[in-house]
């Protein structure tokens, strides 16, 4: 409403907030991609965003943060030609690199993402296979060096029963990630429900992905950079 003298009344302003500090990125569990540091809440009107990164979330309330653990940016002269366009890095200022992508295309349409360290060592791969028909998704493979080749299938056709509670547990996570990323974008639009993936490697479960709004590792061997780089490439 207008007052006496014709101004509208305003609501707060954004307070103004320190970037959230970066965590290190071998150790991280859970994770999201994404720019939204500091989610919406009673006293946060508008999100509290950063560069666009992995992000690790924590604290709750108030307090709930998004903290960055690798920055995506354009690739730097660090990586080769063959590089993707863009690249992960342990900085903001994209100085020190921590990964980069190289594409593949071979038969039958797979499409093969190797990943690559710093020096060039090879780190694995993520592989996007084709579906066999129209009526279903594309299917993802990963592979690290030492390892069955790790395969992501859809949460209610693997494992078995024993994995029931584990699913329900991470849905609560994944619910509460989902909820205060949204409220981070835009509130009250409508959402298409995430796909979530189980990751095999053998009998062993490795990661949980729900597209790209929460992955939970379960398998300590496993490349935290393989599944950031999935993270990277999305689940289109």
């Amino acid at each position: 409403m207008f007052g006496r003298g014709g101004a509208r009344r305003r609501g707060p302003e954004p307070v103004e907030e320190e970037p959230v500090p970066a965590v290190e990125w071998a150790g991280v569990r859970t994770f999201t991609i994404g720019t939204v540091e500091r989610p919406v809440t009673k006293e946060r009107p508008l999100p509290a965003r950063g560069p666009r990164a992995i992000r690790v979330p924590g604290g709750a309330g108030e307090s709930k943060v998004f903290a960055p653990c690798a920055y995506v940016a354009r690739t730097a002269s660090a990586a080769p030609a063959s590089a993707m366009e863009a690249c992960l890095y342990e900085d903001s200022e994209s100085q020190c690199l921590l990964c980069y992508l190289v594409v593949e295309e071979r038969e039958g349409g797979e499409r093969c993402h190797r990943v690559y360290g710093a020096q060039g060592e090879e780190i694995g791969a993520v592989r996007r296979i084709p579906p066999s028909n129209k009526l279903v998704k594309h299917t993802w493979r990963m592979d690290q060096p030492g390892h069955p080749e790790i395969v992501g299938r859809h949460e209610w056709v693997s494992g078995g029963a024993k994995h029931l509670a584990e699913r329900a547990a991470l849905k609560v996570v994944t619910e509460t990630v989902e909820t205060v990323l949204t409220l981070g974008t835009y509130s009250g639009a409508s959402k298409s429900p995430s796909r979530t993936l189980e990751w095999w490697s053998g009998g062993e479960l490795v990661m949980v992905s729900q597209s790209i709004t929460t992955l939970t590792i379960k398998a300590n061997w496993l490349d935290r950079r393989l599944a950031f780089a999935y993270a990277f490439l999305g689940d289109s």
